[in-house]
């Protein structure tokens, strides 16, 4: 097993793979750990760094759908309620429960008897026990439990069950257990066409990003996992037709969470017949997410002004003693939903349903679907690769075994165990004198080996000070063990300090910048480059000028 990625791209010119799984997202993930697991050959590649495109983009919630019981997808809320709680065991130090107050405002979405009534339903479908059911608060209650929440047609209120998680962290621990399965999977390889043989798809003709070199790939089967890009592998294997893509933007605004001090993750209405999210986490705040059809670049999508005042004047609406403007935007981050188009319905009630298509050269590609359903989306085409198989090679393979293994290398039994641990890494850290919510973060970005992070940072607290003793050591970890190569792979995706912790870059990039340049063996003018580069995407994360 290695995480050197140089090695893994070694691999995958030279090897023979029963399956190439293009898209390193969540479901690109998903499929390639079932597949090795079920004792498949697996390559992956991704163009740009794991979870770089919609998977480190989401609201961040492993959530049973509530909003799609409006739409009568009974079937979607069943499936998605168990599967939550299955990826929760999983990893349940990074899939965390989060208790969810809905508001009940008159003329609202929900009123309060259809309130009542969907989140027992809910909590049915969902398979939700014991002391996360639904639990109905009255106008008082609610005001006591969140005092910022409006007070004006207020009618009271729903408590009800979900899971939090880090999206993009949840990807990458997928990654790495995939390649501890025996999968190569390699960031920053793009494909640029497809190799046939006998008019089937045989591999493909890939680039090394990163140092410009071209290799061809082969496979006896190929998964397009590509999210928005699934249409443009399409169209290379002459096969985009039928049902296509429809892309829309989903837009987060962060705070500062002393601006919005919420104790409780909010489900709330806005003008218009939608609901946000507006959700505690560390030092923030953050509030979601737009929901409006995109045709611009899939490769640069960034939040503009129409989208933050859209956003602000939600959270303001209802939280109006806030007060928040413009000036309180620390970051945002906005994405693309891959849905599959439905004429003449607006984006947000197209379906989230995932689908398959499978072309006359054998290429199977995989869209739509909802983070919280990754493990049965991949479980779907790993079936339909291994009858393939069978079919056409008399070769056959393992069932899907993903229901059994951690996201881990040292797995915790339970939530409870997870926040034990944190309890001993708060004493771990003590004398660093961090913020409170470091522990928590770490355990959660990082499970046990959190430990080994903390020990390094009280040794390097003497030559630094505590936060960039932390971040020193958070960076050396990432860059041995989970192939980062950018600084927005360890910013953004694999510590999520881009949108929550934004202040906190600045004064330390250029000490981390030269470990960066160290590792990777940078010379002044890539160092200066990939800094350059960087600052832009802070800035457009931003700004939202675009």
């Amino acid at each position: 097993m290695s995480y050197h990625r140089s090695s893994l791209v070694e691999k995958q010119k030279h090897d023979h793979y029963d399956l190439l799984v293009i898209g390193g997202g969540i479901t690109g993930a998903g499929i390639a750990l079932d597949a090795a697991a079920r004792g498949m050959k697996v390559a992956l590649v991704e163009k740009g760094d794991f979870a770089s495109g919609t998977s480190s983009k989401s609201t961040k919630l492993i959530h049973g759908g509530l909003r799609y019981l409006k739409q009568f997808e009974i079937g979607l809320v069943w499936h998605v309620g168990r599967e939550r709680a299955l990826v929760h065991q999983l990893a349940p130090h990074l899939v965390v429960p989060e208790k969810m107050l809905l508001p009940i405002i008159k003329g609202g979405t929900f009123g309060k008897t259809a309130t009542a009534i969907g989140l027992k339903v809910y909590d049915f479908l969902a398979g939700v026990k014991g002391k996360d059911r639904r639990l109905m608060l009255s106008s008082d209650q609610v005001r006591q439990e969140e005092p910022m929440i409006r007070s004006n047609e207020l009618l009271g209120g729903g408590i009800y069950a979900e899971y939090r998680t880090d999206d993009a962290r949840l990807t990458i621990e997928i990654i790495k257990t995939a390649i501890r399965k025996g999968a190569t999977c390699s960031n920053y390889v793009a494909v640029k066409n497809f190799n046939y043989h006998k008019g089937k798809i045989a591999g493909a003709q890939c680039v090394d990003v990163l140092s410009g070199a071209a290799f061809n790939l082969t496979a006896d089967c190929v998964v397009s996992a590509a999210g928005p890009w699934v249409d443009q592998l399409r169209e290379r294997d002459n096969s985009l037709k039928g049902k296509r893509l429809f892309l829309s933007k989903g837009v987060h605004i962060v705070v500062a969470h002393e601006r919005l001090p919420l104790k409780n993750s909010i489900y709330f209405d806005v003008p218009g017949g939608r609901m946000l999210f507006a959700i505690p986490r560390q030092r923030a705040t953050y509030i979601g997410t737009t929901d409006t059809p995109y045709d611009g670049d899939s490769d640069h999508v960034f939040a503009n002004r129409e989208d933050v005042e859209y956003l602000l004047a939600g959270a303001n609406g209802m939280f109006p003693s806030a007060h928040l403007s413009e000036r309180d935007v620390e970051s945002t981050w906005a994405g693309l939903r891959p849905l599959i188009f439905e004429e003449g319905k607006p984006a947000g009630e197209m379906s989230r349903k995932d689908e398959i298509f499978v072309s006359a050269s054998g290429l199977i590609s995989i869209a739509g679907g909802k983070l919280t359903g990754y493990r049965r989306m991949a479980e779907r085409v790993v079936d339909m690769v291994a009858k393939k198989f069978q079919q056409e090679k008399s070769k056959t393979f393992k069932p899907c075994q993903t229901r059994n293994i951690p996201l881990a290398v040292m797995p915790f039994r339970n939530h409870q165990e997870a926040v034990e641990y944190q309890h001993f890494i708060k004493e771990k850290i003590k004398q660093l004198g961090l913020p409170p919510h470091y522990p928590a973060y770490l355990v959660e970005n990082y499970g046990k080996e959190a430990l080994t992070i903390a020990d390094h940072a009280v040794v390097k607290e003497h030559q630094t000070d505590s936060e960039l003793a932390i971040l020193k050591c958070e960076l050396e970890y990432c860059l041995e063990q989970e192939l980062v190569m950018k600084p927005a792979d360890f910013f953004e995706r694999r510590t999520g300090r881009l949108y929550f912790n934004y202040p906190s870059i600045e004064p330390y990039l250029n000490d981390l910048l030269a470990i960066f340049q160290k590792k990777h063996g940078w010379d002044q003018k890539t160092t200066t480059a990939e800094k350059d580069a960087f600052l832009l995407l802070m800035k457009a994360s931003k700004n939202f000028e675009i």
